[in-house]
């Protein structure tokens, strides 16, 4: 059974620091595209930062510089280091899985369906 599970959202103040986990079962999590994705309330799912099997990211404009995706093939875990964070990185995160070749760009700007997502942890950024 495939399964992705995050965890490490919560509350921090601007400028502060959160690192997202995502553990991951039921495939080989090295072979794959992965992505994180966030929802604002009010607003459509975006791609943040997207992973291709050869470590190739890319990120979304707004976060460069300030978050970096990461994965552990042996572990079978991802990870979203979120540093200086702004307010408006308030949302919803998700980790999420393509299973076939693509790039990290396609994957986070949604022009491949996303086969499995996590299910979520809040990340709020306010004083």
């Amino acid at each position: 059974q495939v399964q992705l599970v995050e965890s490490g959202g919560g509350l921090v103040q601007p400028g502060g620091s959160l690192k997202l986990s995502c553990a991951a079962s039921g495939f080989i999590l090295g072979y794959y595209t992965i992505g994180w994705f966030r929802q604002a309330p009010g607003k459509e799912r975006e791609g943040v930062s997207c992973s291709q099997s050869d470590s190739i990211t890319y990120y979304e404009d707004s976060v460069k510089g300030r978050f970096t995706i990461s994965r552990d093939n042996a572990n079978n875990m991802m990870y979203l280091q979120m540093n200086s964070l702004k307010p408006e990185d308030t949302a919803v995160y998700y980790c999420a899985l393509y299973r076939r070749r693509t790039t990290a760009q396609a994957m986070c700007l949604g022009r491949v369906p996303v086969d499995y997502w996590g299910q979520g942890t809040q990340v709020t950024v306010s004083s």
